[in-house]
């Protein structure tokens, strides 16, 4: 599964990451680790203190993965409507949902100050990071000057999430989809 050239560690941080999107803290068991990561009995606790160690270090890839991805599109080319549709459009696995998302949603990392750190920073990373590209747009005089940036970027965030969890619970992109093409049509800046 994983490659030859890959450390223990790594295998051990990759095997973390899948089994939290999958199952969540509780349902993320060392043995489970260390079977996905094909790793000896010794070798979680040889490389990190403990399960809460190893989550961490997952969950701090997980949000550093998910950051520069969307770093890719809010800093590509294009107006502040482009890149935040492009933000909006990538390429996501919507029926499984937002790995980091799904961490909100866990009881176990979100009554850990520890666990949850990642968590937030990223999500607050992301809020801040629309809501500069909305009020760049103002600036340029592409978006109205009675937008407000964070209350927008919020909603963008809202639109992503919700999107997963309307889509996860009818089985089908559609729902992830539709919520998307409305929210760009209500942003959309006017031609006339």
């Amino acid at each position: 599964m994983y490659s030859a050239s890959m450390s223990t560690s790594d295998r051990l941080i990759e095997s973390t990451r899948e089994l939290l999107w999958e199952r969540g803290y509780v349902g993320t068991s060392p043995k489970a680790i260390l079977e996905r990561a094909g790793a000896g009995q010794g070798s979680m606790y040889h490389h990190f203190k403990g399960k809460p160690d190893l989550a961490l270090a997952a969950i701090r890839r997980t949000a550093a993965e998910l950051r520069a991805t969307a770093e890719e599109v809010l800093g590509g080319p294009g107006t502040p409507y482009e890149r935040i549709e492009a933000y909006l459009r990538r390429e996501r696995d919507v029926l499984r949902g937002c790995p980091i998302g799904r961490l909100t949603m866990d009881p176990d990392i979100v009554a850990s100050d520890e666990l949850r750190a990642p968590v937030d920073e990223t999500i607050d990373w992301l809020r801040e990071r629309i809501a500069g590209i909305v009020e760049e747009g103002k600036e340029q005089g592409r978006f109205a000057s009675s937008l407000d940036g964070e209350e927008i970027a919020a909603t963008v965030l809202a639109t992503v999430q919700g999107g997963y969890v309307l889509a996860r619970a009818s089985g089908s992109p559609a729902a992830f989809d539709t919520g998307v093409r409305g929210l760009l049509s209500l942003l959309k800046p006017r031609t006339d």
